[in-house]
C-alpha cells in the first residue's frame, strides 16, 4: 500500500489550461492564483504543453502553492521518465509538486499519439510497478513524493487507494464523490475537479457549459460513469440535457459555485479544484478567479 498523503492542498484549488497564453502570461497568472489564496494549481495534459515541464515553469514562478500535474498521461512518457521527473521536481520544490497520473482515452492515445491503448487498470498497475522499480541516481527528495490517480470507476479508485496517495475525479457529481470516498477509505486524499460558470442567465450559462462538455461526452469512460450515476443516452446528445449540464457544471454565480463546493466537501472531498468556463476560453479567467477568491476565501 502507498503511504498516506503528505501534501497539504488546502480546501480549494484552480484548474486551468495555459496553452493559449505565453509562458510569461502563464507565470503571471500563476502568481495571481497563489496571491488569491488558492492552495493548488492543477495543470491538465492534452495536446498542448507537456505536464512536468510546465509544472517546473510555474513552480519556479511561485513560492508556496502546490502545482499539480492533473493529469499527466501515462502514454506521454515512460514510467522511468515519470519517476525521474517527479523526484526531480519534488527535490527542487519540497512539498510543492504533486504528480497525477491517468490512462487518458483510446482515441487520444491511438489516433493522435500512435500508441496502442491497453486495458486501463492493467496498464496503470504496470506503470506504477515500473515507476516503483525505476532507478534514480541523483539527489533524492527528502520525503517520498506523493502521487494521485485519475479515477472514476470502482476498480481504478481501489487501485488509487492501494498504490497512491489518493484520487482526482472529474466530470462527476457529489453523489459520485460520496461513492469515491467510500471506496478510497478515510486515509486517502480525494480531490474533485468541478467546472463552474459565473453566469446567471440560464441560456448563456448552459451554452458555455455545453461548448465545453461536448468533447467529454464523446469519451466512453465518462459516459460509463454517468450511466452509473443514473444518466442515459437521452442526456448525452447536443452537449448534454439540462439535467446533465446542471449536474456537472455549477452555474449561476459564485453562490452556485460555493454551494457545489459545499456538496462535494460534505460528500467526502478533501479538496475541490475549480475550473472556470467562460464564453472566451482563449483568455485566462482572471476576473472570475478573483470573484471566487473573494467569495470562497475572503480575498479581495
Amino acid at each position: 500500500m502507498s503511504d498516506p498523503p503528505t501534501l497539504s492542498l488546502g480546501a480549494l484549488g484552480i484548474g486551468t489550461r495555459f496553452d493559449r497564453q505565453s509562458a510569461v502570461e502563464a507565470r503571471q497568472a500563476a502568481r495571481e492564483i497563489e496571491a488569491l489564496g488558492f492552495g493548488a494549481l492543477w495543470l491538465p495534459e492534452a495536446l498542448g504543453r507537456e505536464a512536468l515541464s510546465q509544472a517546473a515553469l510555474l513552480l519556479g514562478a511561485t513560492e508556496r502553492m502546490i502545482v499539480a500535474a492533473g493529469i499527466a498521461n501515462i502514454y506521454a512518457r515512460d514510467a522511468f521518465a515519470a519517476a525521474a521527473g517527479q523526484k526531480t521536481l519534488a527535490e527542487a520544490y519540497p512539498g510543492r509538486f504533486l504528480l497525477g497520473l491517468g490512462v487518458s482515452h483510446a482515441p487520444l492515445v491511438e489516433q493522435l499519439r500512435g500508441h496502442r491503448y491497453e486495458k486501463p487498470l492493467a496498464a496503470m498497475r504496470a506503470y506504477l510497478d515500473a515507476m516503483d522499480r525505476a532507478p534514480y541516481n541523483a539527489v533524492a527528495p527528502a520525503v517520498k513524493p506523493a502521487r494521485l490517480l485519475a479515477a472514476l470507476g470502482p476498480k481504478m479508485l481501489e487501485l488509487a487507494g492501494e498504490r497512491s496517495s489518493g484520487a482526482l475525479t472529474y466530470f462527476a457529481t457529489p453523489e459520485h464523490t460520496a461513492r469515491a470516498r467510500k471506496i478510497l477509505g478515510a486515509d486517502r486524499l480525494l480531490a474533485v475537479e468541478q467546472d463552474v460558470v459565473l453566469e446567471r442567465d440560464p441560456r448563456k450559462a448552459r451554452e458555455i457549459a455545453r461548448a465545453h462538455m461536448a468533447f467529454y461526452l464523446q469519451l466512453p469512460s465518462y459516459l460509463n460513469n454517468l450511466r452509473a450515476l443514473g444518466f442515459g443516452d437521452g442526456d448525452f446528445a447536443g452537449g448534454g440535457s439540462d439535467r446533465l449540464v446542471d449536474a456537472i457544471v455549477a452555474w449561476g454565480g459564485v453562490d452556485a459555485a460555493a454551494a457545489r463546493v459545499h456538496e462535494h466537501r460534505a460528500a467526502g472531498a478533501d479538496h475541490v479544484c475549480l475550473q472556470v468556463l467562460t464564453a472566451e476560453p482563449e483568455l485566462a479567467p482572471r476576473r472570475e478567479w478573483r470573484a471566487l477568491a473573494a467569495a470562497l476565501l475572503g480575498r479581495n
